[in-house]
């Protein structure tokens, strides 16, 4: 039991609490499920979560109600941070707001005293929004300075290409720039990714077929990547002890396994899920379908690292060298200079489905599909930037220009290794 689990934001709130569903927390559902990975001695969850608005957050009184979450831990703010990472960041909207970063600092603190042994941070939220992106970003950075041997996992989700706010290329550059700063490593989804793999788990082929987009609403999203979340993070065979007490490693070991180089540690997730007989090979395919093999200028994308995680009580069927893993290297552009470049984990059933009629795979990659996130922020941000563009929204919180320049220069520098990692 190591982990802490901190909720951020609106995005951040919603896709954890959708986690504890998967994983039968909120209702007991699952007998299966070991709640010591995510739970105090007490039974409750070692879980904060904090927004500056009460909208979202409201919802997670029926679970401290029921026992679940601390009421201490519910951490709600005055007022919204206008979707500006400065203000979220800086966090001062208000004077008597000006405790919202001190408390929740607080609130981690008291759940890592009661940890037995205390690992690192698992921080949901988004890149967009100002709490989630700007608050995330200071959490992300207090955290690194107040525990310092502990690792910190990000899991976050950017905005669609198309734009969901005017400031949102701002956000996601400053906050993408702090987590490479602070953060071990880093769940990517992409909402425009997100919703295509959605829409194929309905069985529609298109989606631009009338009314598919109509059926797809944002929980159905956030369901998609909870299960991703849980698929990656919930135990394992593979570190299970004789004791049979789970010391929950999986979150720690996943990113000593897919983040090599500290240089690099944006990761590329997916799942597909089957019932009834399991092929592998087949599900290897259907894991790989919108990965992107290549940027829009031809370059091959490269994969240092991979991971894949089988849930199934087939799981003898699959081992490193089948021919469904050979496959999903090559899909993934593994690299050649690794000599390790797949790490196989198995568990017996999966957490939807304790009977074991459910099988999963659940892919993590060290992959260069990040590039077209980097490249795409730094254009549409530069350009905002090089006309002056809503920086005095930033300026008015404290962000200087060298905040910018900073972000700029980092992400430039990801780019660059991600783009000779396959040299």
């Amino acid at each position: 039991m190591s982990t802490v689990w901190l909720q951020v934001g609106q995005c951040g709130s919603q896709i954890a609490q959708e986690l504890w569903h998967i994983l039968g927390l909120v209702n007991g559902s699952c007998g299966k499920i070991d709640r010591n990975p995510f739970c105090s001695r007490d039974g409750k969850l070692s879980a904060v979560c904090v927004d500056s608005e009460s909208r979202v957050i409201k919802k997670m009184q029926k679970q401290v109600k029921k026992g679940l979450f601390r009421e201490s831990n519910v951490i709600i703010g005055k007022q919204g941070r206008g979707k500006n990472w400065a203000c979220g960041y800086y966090n001062k909207p208000l004077n008597c707001e000006e405790s919202l970063l001190y408390e929740t600092m607080e609130r981690l603190r008291n759940e890592v005293e009661l940890r037995d042994c205390y690992s690192g941070t698992v921080l949901f939220h988004s890149l967009s929004g100002g709490t989630g992106a700007g608050l995330g970003s200071r959490l992300c950075e207090e955290i690194r300075d107040k525990y310092p041997l502990g690792q910190i996992l990000s899991v976050m989700v950017a905005p669609y290409q198309t734009g969901e706010c005017l400031l949102q290329h701002y956000n996601v550059l400053l906050c993408l720039s702090w987590l490479q700063r602070y953060a071990d490593g880093i769940f990517l989804f992409h909402n425009d990714d997100v919703l295509r793999k959605t829409i194929a788990r309905m069985g529609k082929k298109n989606i631009w077929e009338p009314g598919v987009l109509s059926q797809v609403s944002l929980s159905s999203m956030n369901t998609y990547i909870s299960d991703c979340v849980a698929g990656l993070l919930y135990s394992v065979s593979n570190f299970q002890p004789t004791t049979g007490l789970n010391m929950e490693v999986e979150p720690w070991e996943l990113l000593r396994s897919v983040c090599p180089m500290p240089t690099m540690k944006f990761l590329h997730v997916a799942q597909t899920s089957t019932r009834g007989q399991v092929f592998w090979d087949s599900m290897v395919s259907s894991v790989t379908r919108f990965l992107a093999s290549e940027s829009s200028t031809g370059e091959p994308y490269y994969s240092t690292s991979l991971l894949s995680v089988a849930r199934s009580n087939h799981c003898s069927l699959i081992q490193p060298q089948s021919s469904a893993m050979k496959r999903l290297q090559w899909a993934y552009g593994s690299v050649s200079w690794n000599p390790f470049p797949l790490s196989l984990w198995t568990a017996s059933y999966d957490m939807r489905d304790p009977t074991g009629q459910k099988h999963s795979l659940t892919v993590c990659a060290n992959h260069g599909s990040i590039i077209d996130l980097l490249k795409h922020t730094l254009e549409k941000a530069q350009k905002m930037y090089s006309a002056n563009a809503y920086t005095h929204w930033y300026r008015q919180y404290g962000c200087e220009g060298k905040d910018f320049k900073q972000a700029f220069d980092a992400l430039s520098s990801v780019k660059a290794e991600y783009y000779s990692a396959g040299e």
